[in-house]
């Protein structure tokens, strides 16, 4: 069954509100094994959105709108859609009700505007939404379902769990099952990670699954599908083929599905008893921000210096002057030593370090922007990578700061 996507609001439209919406939905639909042929983004105009639902209603099975119904002038898409399917709109008490209910249990005041939510079309089936006051609807003409949608994002999930999804697959009946497996990959490239593993690519697509490539600054996850009438069965390929995947690119493969490179390696320091320490110098904290955003990283990180002066550096650090003087702060001998005495300033069983030219200024010839030197320290060595980026500055700090993170969960698993 073919969907379609309509989102309503001019803030989407002028970029001050991002499209979280139509991303969620087409990810959800997708994984339930509906086909996403369309998505439109309009105004908040009767005539945009009238024309967008004759479009919808001629190449589409389903057709899901989002925004548009909330208490203000603004919010026409109900008025439209009551016009749309020639009908009216009536007051439903239980609604009404319910409206009443969600003001007063918060001591908030109730206007006519609130109240007069409560009108809804005749012609729809009420989608009940237990976390605010715009209901959803649920419509059909000529053979196509039309549900419409608040804009707010979990009161759209809570309507789309709570009612649609259950109503869509029993129209869909039983059929193919669509299962999807993220794998989130560092350390290369797209176009190098698609080289790497192109035999395998072919043998994939050879067996009817599917290859999707998601690059990010950093990051390239590979979403693995498969579309089959037995769910076991449909599994167990996927297992297969993402168990060869791993075979073949065991170090840059960190994680799955919504796992965050912080997430991973904060599960392994505590999985192990293990402490950190960090001495940021181009990345300036964004290292320690990754780690103290997982709950429970007191349990293992103990602190951070963030050295950004080379007189920082060798008072906070204890790092030599003359080597600063001789190989420069962005070397592989000022990251080892920074990594290596913060571990000791924090009593840690590790220390990591970063120190570079984030840029868009301050290369040279010698070393150019994007020269980043990366460290992890241990009582027995000192591990250090150099990385050569970009010119642009945020993504060589957070590129930098994934990097180093990478390099100390390598080690983690080496021990």
């Amino acid at each position: 069954m073919k969907c379609e996507l309509i989102s309503v609001g001019d803030e989407l439209l002028i970029g001050q509100t991002i499209n979280t919406n139509a991303s969620w939905l087409g990810e959800q639909l997708n994984n339930l094994g509906f086909t996403i042929a369309h998505g439109l983004v309009i105004s908040d105009q009767k005539k945009d959105i009238v024309n967008a639902l004759n479009q919808a209603e001629n190449r589409s099975d389903i057709v899901l709108i989002t925004g548009g119904l909330g208490p203000t002038n603004d919010d026409i898409t109900k008025h439209t859609l009551t016009e749309y399917f020639n009908t009216t709109l009536e007051l439903d008490k239980e609604i009404e009700q319910n409206i009443i209910d969600y003001f007063t249990n918060r001591n908030l005041p109730i206007l006519q505007t609130n109240k007069d939510q409560a009108l809804i079309p005749k012609a729809c089936q009420v989608l009940p939404n237990s976390r605010g006051s715009a209901s959803g609807m649920w419509f059909e003409k000529n053979g196509v379902i039309f549900i419409s949608l608040p804009g707010v994002p979990y009161e759209m999930k809570g309507i789309m769990n709570d009612h649609v999804f259950t109503k869509l697959l029993a129209l869909k009946g039983e059929g193919s099952v669509v299962i999807n497996r993220t794998v989130r990959t560092h350390g290369m490239g797209e176009s190098f990670l698609a080289e790497v593993i192109k035999s395998w690519e072919n043998n994939l697509l050879k067996d009817d699954l599917k290859l999707a490539y998601l690059p990010s600054p950093g990051i390239v996850k590979l979403r693995i599908s498969i579309i089959g009438k037995d769910k076991a069965s449909s599994e167990e390929k996927l297992n297969y083929y993402v168990s060869e995947l791993v075979k073949l690119i065991p170090d840059q493969i960190y994680g799955y599905g919504n796992a965050s490179m912080e997430g991973v390696v904060g599960e392994l320091l505590k999985e192990n008893n293990r402490t950190l320490s960090t001495a940021e110098s181009c990345t300036g904290g964004n290292v320690s921000k990754m780690l103290t955003s997982i709950s429970g990283s007191s349990s293992f990180f103990n602190g951070s210096i963030v050295s950004y002066s080379n007189q920082s550096k060798s008072e906070l650090l204890d790092v030599n002057e003359q080597n600063i003087e001789k190989y420069g702060a962005v070397s592989q001998q000022v990251v080892e030593q920074m990594a290596a005495n913060v571990r000791l300033k924090f009593n840690s069983d590790f220390g990591i370090s970063t120190s570079g030219i984030a840029g868009p200024s301050g290369g040279t010839t010698e070393k150019p922007v994007g020269t980043v030197w990366i460290a992890v320290a241990n009582k027995d060595k000192v591990v250090s990578k150099k990385l050569n980026l970009g010119y642009n500055r945020e993504r060589n700090i957070h590129v930098s700061s994934l990097s180093v993170l990478n390099l100390l969960r390598l080690e983690l698993l080496k021990n």
